[in-house]
């Protein structure tokens, strides 16, 4: 490869192997059974597992709202289990003003309606999530929303007005969450003046902390912020944003405030998204025929795609999916992938002991209700092909107790790449809304999560994290902390090696070295939020080997030429040992291409950052708990 060849006009001419070709024909020769969705025509409600739960507007509002309780009943405190929920909308209005429907969202819950527009589904009513409250101590509740985290809605307008709740709760919409959520592709209806949309709840007792989200493709009226320490909106529109606290980054979106005067407020604003490509969704056509639509990707965008008609992109029936529920085997998986299908996973738990391969250009994986591979035996559970067009969409990964060397690879390493095809940036694989987890509801340990050898990637939104607190090995206290350091392994989140990757969204915490390290070049980062290690014993074990105190959360190769980012933060919490240091919350090559806008440390209330960037920015420790160190440009 040429490096002085602009990645706008770069192609390579790659030949298939006789290896893969050969692996092709032997998987589709163990293919069990043809590759539909269930049937040779589109049936109008396809057998998607017991978890999917499709309403129709013809159900009585009573009927959907036990539904929809119920599920939440078992969902609401589910954040270790295993149960996953997919809650889908026929086209259709759902509600009345006399009767809103009130949802409220739990863990691994997806609600989406089927329309090929936000506008085919109306619900009048409300979609909410609120704070949970963690002790019996009524004097104490601890209600927050910090570890609200793992559930979707999209694809639907959401009418708010006269939802017939009363006191504090009608003042607003409640979504209040962290990590791993996302809205896409809404349309928020209040008149001004009327109920907004708050990204915090208010109402339950305090303190009502809530730690991070994304919204893209959407339309609002009034959005409060509230308490959310950091969030992302991208290519929507807004009537208003009230008040930040750390990192609030806008990216495309129309009526986005201004960000001249940051850190006050900590506005980080880019008029265009550099690039971007909205995530797949089911729809059901006017023939009822079920659809999944895969929008284009495209550069310097603005706005939603749904303005003036259907999203720009191409339509795939859900008979070319090979729908999968969890128990299948990955030969069976890999087998239907080679004969040409795409694949749906029904919500669910899948342990993977092998690599589900995905090699084929334009192949659509697509994730419902947070369907969640777990590796077994060591095995990475997904690979993905250096090749055009991939979109790998609302799936989460999880490792095991036997450690992986990586959960999710994206391209063979690129000194032993086999030339596969044309790329360009124009078509770039696509991660979205894909999450990776490590510990939690059991052990896990792998040395990198997300691994990105391709060029030409786009990931919008991801939370890669290595788990803080969970069921298994996970006491509470300094042991217990000492013990997760050892047995809940994970060295770098998130390790990027092919050039042109843009990231719009990169959530990654908590792990024992580098937690993002970027060696590409002109990779680009919109919004990036990181927490350091909890629960690092001493600081020999939070030392590098050239003896530097601690590792960079977000670290930029040496040898990298340009790299842009916009709109981030290291925060540190070293619960386990207070007195740890670390040098530096960002490391990058001090050249003139290498540039980071708006970038911050802050201590949450235990260990010490000396700096921002590179021994700039001021130190943060338990003096100045609270109050972030801003740079607001580098160099």
């Amino acid at each position: 490869m040429d490096p002085h060849v602009p990645a706008s006009s770069r192609s390579r001419r790659r030949r298939r192997t006789p290896l893969i070709a050969t692996l092709a024909l032997a998987l589709a020769a163990t293919a069990a059974a043809p590759a539909t969705a269930h049937g040779g025509s589109a049936p109008s409600t396809p057998n998607l597992g017991p978890n999917v739960v499709v309403f129709d507007p013809s159900m009585p509002v009573a009927d959907i709202q036990a539904k929809v309780d119920q599920i939440h009943a078992q969902q609401v405190d589910a954040e270790m289990g295993t149960a996953r929920w997919s809650l889908l909308f026929k086209p259709g209005e759902y509600g009345t003003a006399a009767q809103p429907l009130q949802m409220k969202v739990g863990y691994y819950t997806e609600v989406a309606g089927l329309g090929a527009s936000p506008t085919d589904v109306v619900v009048h009513g409300k979609i909410e999530t609120y704070n949970r409250c963690l002790s019996d101590d009524p004097a104490n509740p601890n209600c927050i929303a910090l570890v609200n985290f793992w559930r979707t809605l999209s694809n639907l307008t959401l009418d708010i007005d006269g939802a017939g709740q009363d006191g504090c709760r009608a003042s607003a919409n409640f979504w209040a969450v962290s990590q791993a959520v996302s809205l896409r592709r809404l349309d928020v209806l209040a008149n001004e003046g009327d109920p907004g949309f708050s990204l915090m709840d208010y109402c339950t007792a305090g303190p009502q902390y809530a730690s991070g989200g994304f919204i893209a493709d959407s339309r609002f009226g009034d959005v409060v912020n509230g308490s959310q320490q950091q969030w992302l909106t991208r290519n929507s529109s807004v009537r208003s944003w009230s008040n930040a606290v750390w990192n609030q980054v806008f990216a495309g979106v129309e009526g986005a405030p201004a960000d001249a005067t940051f850190p006050d407020p900590p506005y980080t604003t880019l008029d265009t998204t550099p690039v971007s490509r909205e995530k797949p969704y089911l729809y059901v056509d006017a023939r009822g025929t079920w659809q999944v639509r895969v929008p284009s990707a495209a550069e310097g965008t603005r706005g939603i795609t749904w303005a003036n008609g259907m999203t720009p992109g191409r339509s795939i029936p859900l008979r070319d999916f090979y729908v999968a529920k969890p128990g299948d085997s990955v030969l069976k998986i890999n087998a239907q992938l080679a004969l040409g299908k795409h694949l749906l996973l029904t919500p669910g738990v899948y342990d993977i002991a092998s690599t589900i391969a995905v090699w084929r250009p334009g192949t659509v994986v697509l994730g419902t209700g947070h369907a969640t591979l777990t590796s077994a035996r060591g095995a990475t559970p997904l690979f993905v092909a250096d090749v055009p067009g991939i979109v790998v969409a609302g799936v989460t990964i999880d490792a095991g107790p036997q450690k992986s060397s990586v959960l999710l690879k994206v391209g063979l390493d690129h000194r032993h790449a086999p030339d596969w095809g044309t790329k360009s940036r124009r078509d770039p694989i696509t991660l979205s809304d894909v999450y990776f987890r490590v510990g939690g509801p059991h052990k896990g340990s792998t040395d990198v999560a997300l691994e990105i050898n391709a060029d030409d990637v786009l990931v919008d939104h991801t939370w890669v994290w290595r788990a803080d607190h969970g069921v298994e090995g996970f006491t509470e206290g300094v042991n217990g902390d000492t013990q997760r350091w050892r047995t809940n392994i994970g060295r770098n989140g998130v390790v990027v090696n092919g050039d042109d990757v843009t990231a719009t969204g990169l959530f990654v915490e908590h792990f024992q070295q580098h937690n993002t390290v970027w060696n590409g070049e002109r990779g680009r980062v919109v919004l990036y939020q990181n927490e350091l290690p909890y629960d690092p014993p001493t600081q020999a074990d939070w030392t590098e080997p050239d003896g530097t105190l601690g590792w960079a959360g977000y670290k930029v190769g040496d040898k990298v030429k340009t790299h842009q980012l916009w709109g981030a933060g290291v925060y540190v919490f070293n619960q386990n040992n207070p007195s740890i240091v670390t040098e530096n919350g960002f490391e990058v090559p001090q050249r003139p291409g290498v540039t980071l806008k708006h970038v911050m440390t802050v201590n949450l209330s235990a260990g010490t950052i000396r700096h921002v960037v590179n021994g700039v920015g001021g130190q943060v420790d338990s003096s100045n708990t609270g109050t972030p160190s801003f740079v607001t440009s580098y160099p």
